[in-house]
């Protein structure tokens, strides 16, 4: 991917855990991404950037993390431009 640093990799699963605040407060937010390589990432992320940060991960696009610049690659949103680097669209399975 151009731009992205060599250790860019496929997110496989995404979480997110919210710890209440003070009452009335926003709280916090932690977002955990495991990539396809089993590396484990923790980023925070403020209330305002959940909600665009759930409806990229609800979008048929290939999510991508690049751990060295700390970015969040949305792939394919229009096209397969990235489809000869072999990846695919990890499915969710729900429990």
């Amino acid at each position: 991917m151009p731009g992205a640093s060599e250790q860019t990799s496929q997110v496989k699963v995404l979480n997110v855990n919210w710890a209440a605040g003070t009452d009335g407060g926003d709280g916090a937010f932690e977002v955990m991404i495991v990539t396809a390589d089993d590396q484990q990432h923790a980023v925070k992320v403020s209330p305002a950037s959940l909600t665009p940060l759930l409806a990229m991960a609800r979008a048929h696009a290939i999510l991508l993390w690049d751990p060295a610049d700390r970015t969040l690659i949305a792939a394919n949103i229009v096209g397969t431009w990235i489809a000869p680097a072999g990846l695919a669209r990890v499915a969710v399975t729900a429990r």
